[in-house]
């Protein structure tokens, strides 16, 4: 073996010691939930809404990991907002795909602490509702027969979506659940999606298991 190989062979084991001694393990995934804040110009239009996170990834490194995530958030259309524009009701929805990378910036004990942040495609859907009946055909099992039956749903009566590109960062904490290699953790991220007029700019705060 030439000394080259050598030399390949000994920057590798550098670049990835957590392979080679086996206490990283390859591949990582995360799955979680929580409530958002709307944050800046568009906090004064939504409420406090709620949102579903999910990602998967590799790590590289003992502390580093590269993650491609997916955010799912929801917030209301809060009543200031609504009347400006005459509305009865309404709601703002976000999902986004993004690449991040997470460093541990503690890692030996049961609690270590975390950041992550990168950025990807945002898409924003914002629509406008109000109630109203639907006729469905219901189906009564005592007597075997079908009729129509009326129910309140809403009406979508105005509805405007938007792709654009953000950026998000934050940190989080996470806890090793007893002796697997599962993590509970909680997490604060800062997402600013590059709409125009006013930016799209959300707090989600999660709590997940991360494998």
């Amino acid at each position: 073996m030439t000394w080259k190989w050598r030399l390949l062979m000994f920057g590798c084991l550098l670049a990835f010691p957590g392979y080679s001694v086996g206490q990283t393990s390859r591949f990582t995934a995360n799955i979680g939930g929580g409530f958002s804040e709307p944050v800046q110009g568009i906090g004064s239009r939504l409420n406090t809404g709620w949102n579903i996170t999910g990602g998967a990834g590799v790590n590289v490194r003992p502390r580093l990991s590269l993650l491609g995530e997916f955010l799912l958030n929801d917030s209301g259309i809060n009543k200031t907002a609504l009347q400006q524009i005459n509305a009865p009701n309404g709601s703002t929805r976000i999902w986004a795909f993004t690449a991040a990378p997470r460093l541990q910036l503690t890692q030996n004990g049961r609690a270590n602490f975390y950041v992550i942040g990168g950025g990807g495609v945002y898409h924003r859907t914002v629509e406008f509702t109000q109630p109203a009946l639907a006729t469905v055909t219901v189906f009564d099992p005592w007597w075997g027969v079908f009729y129509p039956a009326n129910v309140l749903t809403n009406q979508i009566i105005g509805s405007y979506g938007v792709t654009k590109g953000g950026l998000n960062a934050g940190g989080g904490l996470s806890f090793t659940l007893g002796h697997t290699k599962a993590k509970f953790y909680a997490e604060a991220r800062y997402h600013h999606m590059f709409t125009k007029s006013v930016d799209t700019t959300i707090a989600p705060v999660t709590f997940g298991i991360r494998w």
